[in-house]
């Protein structure tokens, strides 16, 4: 049996969806892999002096600049003439991701640099606090979107960060959670085969900062896919090529298993609203799978 990648023994919360996608990605990445990671969850719990999860060379950048440093270190392996041979990670949470490190994250795009960018996305600053962040959904309660008698949690969507990708022209763009693991590495496997900036946003269930039971983590990740909440699909060079195709269900199902959405569910109106949102998404990337008719001859 080969070494694991990313080995136990680390800090992360009982249930961490974090730490299971991460492992996915740098096994399905290889031992040829260098990372940059931004500070955050999986900076803390994966690295406690003197101690490290990763088996492979591991880079802690600041918040913001993962991307800017894994542009440097492509830089330096084509001087080195050993860029073919090795994949080069730029990785963080969504706050590090689509929020403070999103101007380092754009350069790199637009200068094209052969670095595979993974958001792991908890959907809010959770090692400092449980903040909303850009890609905090509609309606969360959060340590800075707090409900009460006038407030409902956060008032903002989610940032469309896969669409930005998109727009920025790199040849791939991915959707993945870490409650489908297969999709999760065949996401990151075609990524590093591929010339060029790459993105993948998976979607990783916290159950600290979502209030669920650590138990649930993997059956929560799939419940935001089969609502449609969090769409699974990939484009390449600006095209739709793939999605996941699902059964809708409801949003209730997802939101009444978490403390984050407790407050919604005596509210059908507003639960009226982000079940709108998985509508929208179900429309907009043909998520539903249509029963097959039947042939007649």
């Amino acid at each position: 049996m080969s070494k694991p990648l990313f080995t136990p023994g680390h800090t992360a919360c009982a249930g961490c969806g974090q730490s299971l996608a991460a492992r996915l990605v740098v096994e399905s990445s290889g031992p040829n892999t260098i990372i940059a990671n931004n500070t955050g969850c999986l900076e803390v719990f994966s690295t406690r002096y003197p101690e490290s999860a990763w088996a492979v060379p591991w880079i802690h950048s600041l918040f913001e600049n993962a991307a800017a440093v894994a542009s440097g270190i492509e830089a330096a392996l084509i001087y080195l003439g050993k860029k073919d041979k090795i994949n080069v990670i730029a990785q963080g949470g969504d706050g590090g991701t689509a929020d403070i490190g999103l101007q380092a994250l754009s350069g790199m795009w637009e200068r094209g640099h052969d670095i595979l960018c993974v958001c792991y996305d908890n959907e809010a600053y959770m090692n400092t606090g449980v903040q909303r962040s850009g890609l905090t959904p509609f309606s969360t309660n959060t340590s800075t979107s707090p409900i009460g008698g006038k407030s409902l949690g956060n008032i903002r969507p989610k940032k469309p960060m896969p669409e930005i990708a998109v727009t920025h022209g790199i040849p791939y763009v991915a959707t993945a959670s870490a409650g489908f693991f297969q999709d999760l590495q065949r996401k990151v496997k075609k990524a590093v085969s591929i010339k060029g900036p790459k993105y993948i946003q998976v979607h990783v269930p916290c159950p600290l900062g979502w209030r669920h039971e650590p138990a649930l983590s993997l059956e929560v990740g799939k419940l935001a896919v089969e609502t449609g909440l969090y769409p699974l699909f990939e484009y390449e060079a600006g095209v739709l090529v793939s999605q996941k195709k699902i059964t809708p269900r409801p949003v209730e199902e997802y939101l009444k298993v978490q403390g984050r959405f407790k407050h919604l569910l005596d509210k059908p109106e507003q639960v009226k609203l982000i079940q709108a949102i998985a509508d929208n998404n179900i429309k907009k990337y043909n998520l539903k799978l249509e029963p097959q008719q039947n042939s007649t001859a």
